[in-house]
């Protein structure tokens, strides 16, 4: 529904909407004079509200109440009132930068150390889902001699992965065999296999001709066979419910949780219902192109986070998403806060993902 405002009910909007996020109280005319010194009188400041209140935008819990705002009223001010800031985006990359250990840590336990800050951050359930590799494609492959007759294929993907197989070599004619014979095999086997699955999906492995060897590598034709297949089984997709998840115990201190009813479906909701919960999160892109998706209150489709605010942005490898970082906390959130804090950290998550993923590729190349 299209609501046309005048630059004074949208100051009072915003000043109602600013006032409630902060206090949790319904809002009076005296108290936005107080607070914000409006250059009008609570007269004309209550004209204003019933406006608001006639259009939607506005509601009163109780008929002495003052009033707060609805889910359209939220959609009006995140979509027309919010003035956009660098200086929080820069605030959270800093957190970020200072506190993770890309050197160190596994990719999970950054992705848990992110969602431990976001959370921090924001004061909201912060939820980011792992790096999907279903469209994973192939980026450098390389055979490994570990020591007579054993030997381990390393693959990096673009998914920022690295996987590998130990196996054993066909038996060599040789007894013992020239290593360094086998080594420029290998080598050779690792240029082939770059210059043919190069840019191909982990699925593919499975069902390739190998009918190209090279007749003097034809003994090499069912070890690769054995070999990818196995590669491939060891490296499905994960599944798309794989979310990291925190901040849980602060938000529901907030007191629109104060019902154990509605605590208990939402809990039930983020640990067993995840594969509900992950299509909401990792949307590609909102509409209109937007990259960070707010949906308020009823917009969520699913019972137990209508009263919330669920904020989501995808993190990238290259212009692919691959997986997503969000937000949900109650309606009544700091959404200046929540909505910088979700584009930053998909904004870092994007750009270090991308040195992981040189990074190992230049350690498999050494």
């Amino acid at each position: 529904m299209q609501v046309q405002l005048t630059d004074r009910q949208q100051h009072i909007l915003w000043a109602t909407v600013r006032h409630y996020i902060a206090t949790a109280e319904p809002v009076g005319s005296k108290a936005l004079v107080d607070e914000y010194k409006l250059c009008v009188s609570p007269a004309t400041i209550r004209n204003a509200m019933g406006v608001l209140e006639k259009a939607g935008l506005l509601y009163q819990p109780h008929t002495s109440a003052g009033r707060i705002p609805s889910d359209s009223g939220y959609r009006i001010y995140v979509d027309q009132l919010l003035t956009p800031t660098d200086v929080l985006t820069r605030q959270v990359e800093h957190v970020l930068q200072a506190r993770l250990k890309w050197e160190d840590w596994s990719l999970e336990a950054l992705l848990q150390g992110a969602a431990q800050i976001l959370a921090t951050v924001s004061g909201c359930i912060t939820l980011i889902t792992m790096p999907q590799n279903n469209t994973a494609q192939l980026r450098h492959l390389q055979l490994v001699q570990l020591d007579p007759g054993r030997v381990m294929l390393i693959v990096v993907t673009d998914a920022y992965e690295t996987q590998s197989v130990l196996m054993d070599l066909p038996k060599s004619t040789e007894d013992p065999p020239d290593l360094e014979v086998v080594e420029r095999e290998l080598q050779i086997l690792s240029n082939f296999l770059n210059s043919q699955l190069r840019g191909r999906s982990l699925g593919e492995l499975a069902s390739l001709d190998w009918s190209q060897l090279d007749r003097e590598f034809q003994c090499y034709s069912d070890f690769l066979i054995t070999f990818l297949t196995d590669l491939s089984r060891r490296t499905q997709p994960p599944a798309a419910t794989q979310i990291m998840i925190r901040g849980v115990a602060e938000v529901l201190r907030q007191p629109e949780f104060s019902e154990l009813h509605q605590v208990q479906t939402i809990i039930q909701l983020l640990e067993e219902e995840q594969d509900q919960l992950w299509p909401l999160i990792f949307e590609p892109e909102g509409a209109g192109g937007r990259r960070v998706i707010v949906r308020i209150g009823a917009e969520n489709p699913l019972e137990p986070i209508r009263s919330c605010t669920l904020i989501s942005a995808t993190y990238r490898r290259g212009t692919v998403p691959v997986g997503s970082v969000g937000v949900l906390g109650p309606t009544r959130m700091d959404y200046e806060t929540a909505i910088a804090s979700v584009e930053a950290a998909a904004d870092y998550l994007s750009e270090n993902l991308k040195l992981v993923q040189v990074r190992i590729y230049n350690f498999v190349t050494i």
